[in-house]
């Protein structure tokens, strides 16, 4: 790949989040409503495509615990494929529900769903409570330290000073700019805001190639390389390969998040991932042999 520019996803990418937004997802549902999924299916609803918020996967999990007491008759893996099925997302997840209840159960379902203090839950136990007060204002509804602070460097400083003296890097992520920021400053990746995108930014969030689009326009750049954790990731790259033909984009697909060994592999390649590494550290030899 001879690339000008490269643009680097941040949860599973640069950072490791298995014990951070992944956990916040389990136990704010749990938290909320009293049961929850296993943190091995957050992976399912991931590969649905559509839930790079989790947020929203938060919600989904909820919306999929809540009808499961109503009757509906999928464990998570019939669920989440009904989800791709319909177009991956919230919407899909509410329509697969729509679908699967009666007019009654599904009632009882939304009386019972609350997203307003599933994302409030989440952030107090991601945040941790002093981080919740800076950042999202109030008192947290519970307690926490933070899953923030058990968020493992991935990435090294020599690769990151391999790619920024030999590229035009840029950040393009789901997180929040005051989230995006703490893992930016924890791993010593300094990035100019223009070349930034974070939840605060766009509305459309992956896979839409808008925001990928508009960082190889600030480089003016002739080819990018994504890297990414997730198939939604790989799937940005190729849109925005259709959306600008004038410009190559690559999508590679990284192993250290929720996608691992070999079936993390098989699922990339069935992608059209262009390229595979088994972490972002192998992408400055890649890049320069």
């Amino acid at each position: 790949m001879q690339v000008d520019t490269v643009v680097l996803d941040v949860d599973g990418v640069l950072v490791d989040v298995a014990d951070s937004y992944r956990r916040a997802i389990v136990e704010s549902v749990e938290r909320v409503h009293g049961d929850t999924i296993a943190k091995a299916d957050v992976q399912a609803f991931k590969d649905a495509g559509g839930f790079n918020n989790d947020w929203t996967l938060s919600d989904a999990a909820a919306l999929y615990v809540l009808a499961s007491r109503e009757g509906l008759a999928m464990d998570v893996a019939a669920y989440t494929d009904e989800i791709e099925k319909r177009g991956g997302g919230l919407d899909a997840a509410e329509a697969v529900v729509a679908a699967a209840l009666d007019e009654d159960a599904r009632e009882r379902t939304y009386d019972e769903w609350d997203p307003a203090e599933l994302r409030a839950v989440f952030q107090a136990l991601y945040l941790g409570s002093e981080r919740y007060r800076d950042i999202e204002g109030g008192e947290p509804p519970v307690e926490a330290a933070g899953f923030i602070e058990d968020e493992p460097v991935i990435v090294t400083p020599e690769t990151i000073e391999r790619l920024t003296a030999g590229y035009c890097v840029c950040v393009l992520t789901g997180r929040p700019e005051s989230e995006a920021e703490i893992a930016l400053e924890r791993v010593g990746l300094d990035v100019p805001d223009e070349r930034r995108f974070t939840m605060d930014d766009w509305e459309e969030g992956k896979p839409h190639p808008r925001a990928l689009v508009a960082l190889a326009d600030r480089c003016d750049a002739d080819a990018v390389a994504f890297a990414g954790d997730t198939l939604d990731d790989v799937e940005t790259a190729s849109n925005a390969a259709d959306a600008t033909r004038s410009r190559t984009y690559y999508g590679v697909g990284v192993l250290t998040g929720g996608l691992t060994g070999e079936g993390g592999r098989r699922k990339y390649e069935a992608a059209g991932a262009d390229v595979i590494v088994d972490s972002v550290n192998d992408l400055p030899d890649l890049l320069e042999g």
